[in-house]
C-alpha cells in the first residue's frame, strides 16, 4: 500500500475527536503536574530497579544461583517497563512540574533501555493526533497478532533473543534485533526487521529531518554507553554488570508484553472515537505502577495532557460516558476471539459496545487542556 507524504496528510486530514465531557475546571485540576508525584513514580521505579539490580549482584557475588536467577527475573520484569513506558510519559512532559526533571529522567530511562526518544516523539505525536488513521498513524499497524508461539513464550519468560519489533513500533524487539537496528540508526540507515515499520520510520525521517539527525546521534550514544559497560565488565571480570545495566530489557519481558499489546489490538481504525480504537484495563497496583498507569489508555488518549498519576481519577470522572474497562484476562480473551474471527473475515474489527447512557455528538471545546498532548511534539510538529 502506498501512503501520502506526512506533510500532505497534515494539511488535508482533520479528525474531529469525540472526548467525554468533563468540566473545564476539573480537567485543569487533573492536568496539574507535581514534582512530588513525579518523584514517587519515576524515582520509585528507578529505586525498585536499583534494588533488584543490587540483589542480582549480591546473589552473584555470593554464588547463590537460585537466588541469582530469581533476582534476575525480577530485575528484568521491573526494568522492562523502561522500554517505551517510562520514556512515553516523560516524553509527554506531564510527569514532573519541573521540565528539566522530565527531560533528565526521559533520557536516563531511554539510555538504559536502548530506547530512541527522538523517532518516538515524531511517531507518537502522529499517533495521538491521528490515532489509527492509516494515512497518518502507523505506530501500530493493524491487525496485530495476539497469538503466542511456544518459541516466543519461552523467550518472554527467559531471554528475548530473536523476536522482532513487528507491527507495533513502540514495543521494542529482541536483543539481536535491537542491537542491529541501533547500529543501522547510528549509520543513518533504516532496515529490517519489519518492512512496514521501516516504511513508517523512513516517512518520519523524511517529514522530520531534524529529529532524524538527533536520532542518529542518540543511536551512537547508545552504542558508546553500552559498549563502555561491556568494556568495564571485561576489564574487571564482573560479567554480571552487563546483565544488570545493558541486557535487562531482554530478560523476563512477559509482563510488559501482556499489558502492552491490548492497547489497540483488534479494535477499529479510521474512527474519531477513542472508545472504539483504544482499550482501557484494570490492573493490580503493582502492575499499574510499573506500567505508569497506562492501563487507563482510552482516558490517556482522550486527555493526553493529564499526568499518569491522575488517570484513574479522570476515569472515575467520565466513567458514565465510557465502556466498562476490561480486566487483563478479559482483554486477552477478547483479542483472541477477534483474531480467530479475522482468520475467516480479514477486514473484521471489533466495535466496542457503548452503554446506552453515553454521548456521541462531537462538541468542540474552548479548553485547550482537552486536546493537549503535553510537550510531546518535536519542534517541527508544533
Amino acid at each position: 500500500m502506498t501512503y501520502p507524504p506526512l506533510a500532505e496528510v497534515r494539511k488535508t486530514l482533520r479528525v474531529d475527536w469525540y472526548r467525554s465531557p468533563i468540566e473545564g475546571a476539573k480537567l485543569r485540576e487533573l492536568s496539574k503536574r507535581s514534582d512530588l508525584q513525579g518523584w514517587l513514580q519515576a524515582g520509585g521505579h528507578l529505586a525498585l530497579f536499583a534494588l533488584t539490580g543490587t540483589l542480582v549482584y549480591v546473589f552473584w557475588a555470593q554464588q547463590i544461583w537460585l537466588g541469582f536467577a530469581l533476582a534476575l527475573f525480577a530485575h528484568g520484569t521491573v526494568g522492562n517497563f523502561f522500554v517505551g513506558v517510562a520514556p512515553h510519559e516523560l516524553g509527554h512532559g506531564t510527569v514532573f512540574r519541573t521540565k528539566r526533571l522530565n527531560k533528565f529522567f526521559m533520557y536516563l530511562f531511554s539510555l538504559l533501555s536502548w530506547w530512541d526518544p527522538f523517532d518516538y516523539a515524531s511517531s507518537h505525536t502522529y499517533h495521538h493526533r491521528y490515532t489509527l488513521y492509516r494515512d497518518a498513524d502507523r505506530e501500530n499497524i493493524l491487525p496485530l497478532n495476539p497469538t503466542i508461539s511456544p518459541a516466543v513464550l519461552l523467550q518472554l519468560f527467559t531471554v528475548n533473543l530473536f523476536t522482532r519489533r513487528g507491527r507495533n513500533f513502540g514495543k521494542g524487539g529482541g536483543l539481536f534485533s535491537t542491537i542491529w537496528v541501533t547500529w543501522l540508526g547510528a549509520l543513518g540507515k533504516v532496515g529490517p526487521p519489519d518492512a512496514l515499520v521501516t516504511e513508517w520510520i523512513i516517512a518520519l525521517h523524511t517529514d522530520q529531518p531534524a529529529q532524524h539527525r538527533k536520532s542518529i546521534m542518540w543511536s551512537r550514544i547508545l552504542l558508546l554507553f553500552h559498549g563502555a559497560v561491556l568494556v568495564v565488565s571485561i576489564a574487571t571480570g564482573q560479567w554480571v554488570i552487563p546483565l544488570i545495566i545493558t541486557f535487562f530489557p531482554f530478560i523476563a519481558t512477559w509482563a510488559h508484553f501482556l499489558v502492552g499489546l491490548p492497547q489497540h489490538c483488534g479494535l477499529r481504525d479510521d474512527v474519531p472515537d477513542f472508545r472504539k480504537n483504544t482499550r482501557s484495563m484494570t490492573l493490580n497496583p503493582v502492575l499499574g505502577f510499573l506500567y505508569w498507569r497506562m492501563n487507563w489508555h482510552t482516558e490517556h488518549h482522550m486527555y493526553a495532557g493529564v499526568p499518569c498519576y491522575n488517570l484513574k481519577k479522570l476515569a472515575h470522572e467520565i466513567a458514565g460516558d465510557m465502556p466498562e474497562p476490561r480486566t487483563l484476562a478479559g482483554a486477552w480473551r477478547e483479542m483472541w476471539q477477534i483474531h480467530r474471527r479475522q482468520q475467516t473475515e480479514p477486514d473484521y474489527q471489533f466495535d466496542t459496545p457503548l452503554p446506552p447512557t453515553v454521548k456521541t455528538d462531537h462538541k468542540d471545546t474552548v479548553d485547550t487542556a482537552a486536546s493537549s498532548i503535553g510537550e510531546l511534539a518535536p519542534e517541527g510538529l508544533r
